[in-house]
């Protein structure tokens, strides 16, 4: 007798569905881009997602998108900063209310921010934890072994913490849970008369999306002038800037 008529016979039995097998919905957040959400239904809580794209893709911009969207929900937020790329000062004028948010420096150590990650996504208490790759070269981010994204994702499993991957490339294979792949297609100026400066007023990016929940990878064409927080991906900390109150000062490598 196959598994198909023993379950249908046990349906019939228990009056309903067996739906003890099925696993739930992961909770989702907004990530405080309008397209993004309701194209993808929200941030899933409890996974990874992977944030992808080139230099000036608007993949940092997004994240502090998401950042200031869950300081103003009053969540604390960890951010894993592997090549010491983050600006405070472009974020909080986006909106990320830094008393609430942790940034953690790891001195250009891939390695570092993994266990970084993993040691905060198993303190907990996190709304969102971000593990910000981007600047790490290609060829060392794909050395991570795809056991170190698995532990991850069992890490942050159960968990109402957003874990959120930012890299140039997706490395995390089947780990990851949604997948955001932004490619810059033009910058909008301003100005542009011969006696006066041309000013950067926002970016229109391409935005694929996909993950294990969806069947293949859908387009989305969405206007990034929101995503225009952070000009640029590489930033430059000023040398003062790790003794600022939002600054923990934690370093893996002490």
């Amino acid at each position: 007798m196959g598994a198909v008529v023993l379950q249908k016979q046990f349906e019939s039995l228990l009056g309903g569905h067996l739906g003890w097998q099925a696993k739930p919905v992961a909770e989702t957040v907004p990530s405080g881009v309008e397209e993004i959400d309701l194209a993808a239904g929200g941030l899933p809580r409890g996974c990874l997602t992977e944030i992808v794209g080139a230099s000036s893709s608007g993949r940092a911009s997004l994240l502090v998108s998401i950042l200031a969207k869950a300081t103003a929900r009053q969540e604390f937020c960890a951010l894993v900063d592997a090549e010491d790329s983050f600006e405070p000062h472009s974020a909080a004028a986006a909106g990320v209310d830094l008393p609430r948010l942790l940034w953690v420096r790891c001195g250009h150590s891939a390695e570092h921010a993994l266990r970084a990650s993993d040691l905060l996504l198993e303190g907990g208490g996190f709304g969102v934890v971000a593990l910000d790759l981007g600047d790490t070269p290609a060829r060392n981010a794909r050395r991570i072994s795809l056991t170190s994204w698995f532990r991850l994702r069992r890490a942050v499993e159960h968990t109402p913490t957003v874990l959120i991957a930012v890299e140039r490339q997706s490395n995390a294979g089947t780990s990851a849970s949604l997948v955001l792949e932004l490619s810059r297609e033009r910058a909008h100026w301003t100005g542009g008369a011969p006696e006066c400066a041309r000013l950067f007023g926002g970016m229109r990016t391409a935005i694929v999306i996909g993950g294990r929940r969806r069947q293949g990878l859908t387009p989305l064409s969405v206007r990034c002038k929101d995503l225009a927080l952070v000009i640029g991906d590489r930033q430059h900390c000023p040398r003062g800037a790790k003794s600022a109150p939002w600054d923990s000062g934690v370093s893996p490598q002490e």
